[in-house]
């Protein structure tokens, strides 16, 4: 997913923006006074890389990797970890398994076992590395209590779904509670806001690539919009076009119903977790998106655009 942020966000001279690649995406770091987009930038680099070293599936070096080598034995993790791992279980509880971290076995078996760029227009046959794991596996077997996990032998998890998105918010948090400026905070098309908006509010323009249906949103201080794809991180196996989002029910890649989905949200790991879920539920998505009374923006297979509340489209184009 792109998300762009327009000449029009700000008069320059209130607001100073950087970008750079991670996680095989871009971050995005906008604040509203340019003197603290140094150290804002820096405390956000550091975090990210902490996340990385917990939480990647893709480092042998990572805690969560290392957890496979344990045999379904109780762990003690880190304090970081276990606050990814609790929202994960939390996200997986809350979307009745709909998004769920026990899908890494799922993953490996899809040829996705090493990061995105190394697989990107490939055409996978075998995984790279061969793993025996649980692949119907569900997030309830997974015993969280404070900082001790024990994880089934077999199960490999995965939170892919909901780190990008938890991390987005806590960078935000911590550029405005210790830069203390307004800020944007961008990981591909997870954004999460902290703090004072710039005076026309945070103004983002949303599109999956050329052809693809676009439009430009004003986000009010502290909110978040999240955006899932079925168009981005695809590749061939089997003799098929597969993508990373997995329906648990199936343990395949969700049945692509929809291109996109946008959801705007007060955190970016609640807004994440309702347009995972819309890929994952289908043609379901728009009763349940209602329900839960976020705004939400979702382009069917055929590119039309079907909107849910109070969706803060300001213009369209293509």
């Amino acid at each position: 997913m792109t998300t762009h942020f327009p000449a029009t966000i700000a008069p320059a001279r209130t607001v100073a923006a950087v970008e750079w690649p991670v996680w095989s995406t871009t971050a995005r770091l906008v604040v509203t006074e340019p003197g603290a987009l140094e150290p804002a930038c820096r405390l956000v680099c550091e975090y990210l890389d902490a996340v990385d070293h917990a939480c990647s599936r893709f480092r042998r070096d990572s805690e969560i990797v290392g957890l496979a080598a344990h045999g379904g034995r109780p762990v003690r993790i880190s304090a970081l970890l276990a606050e990814y791992l609790h929202a994960a279980l939390r996200i997986a509880k809350a979307t009745d398994g709909a998004v769920d971290p026990t899908v890494g076995a799922v993953l490996v078996d899809l040829g996705y076992d090493r990061d995105y760029p190394l697989l990107a227009d490939t055409t996978v046959t075998d995984p790279a590395v061969s793993v025996t794991g649980i692949r119907h596996a569900d997030w309830s077997m997974i015993a969280l209590d404070d900082r001790t996990v024990t994880v089934p032998e077999g199960i490999l998890l995965d939170l892919g779904a909901t780190a990008k998105a938890a991390a987005a918010d806590r960078c935000a948090t911590l550029v405005r509670d210790r830069v203390g400026c307004g800020v944007l905070v961008g990981l591909g098309g997870d954004l999460a806001t902290a703090g004072p908006a710039p005076a026309n509010g945070w103004q983002i323009e949303v599109s999956d690539g050329p052809g693809e249906p676009g439009c430009r949103i004003r986000l009010p201080a502290e909110a978040a919009l999240a955006t899932s794809s079925t168009l981005r991180r695809r590749w061939s196996h089997g003799g098929r076009r597969v993508h990373h989002i997995i329906d648990p029910r199936t343990g395949a890649s969700a049945d692509p119903v929809w291109r996109t989905v946008s959801v705007a949200a007060q955190s970016c790991l609640a807004a994440n977790a309702a347009s995972t879920a819309g890929i994952v539920r289908g043609r379901g998505a728009v009763a349940d998106l209602r329900r839960s009374g976020l705004p939400a923006r979702l382009v069917d297979r055929d590119r039309g655009i079907h909107t849910v509340g109070h969706w803060p489209a300001e213009r369209h184009g293509a």
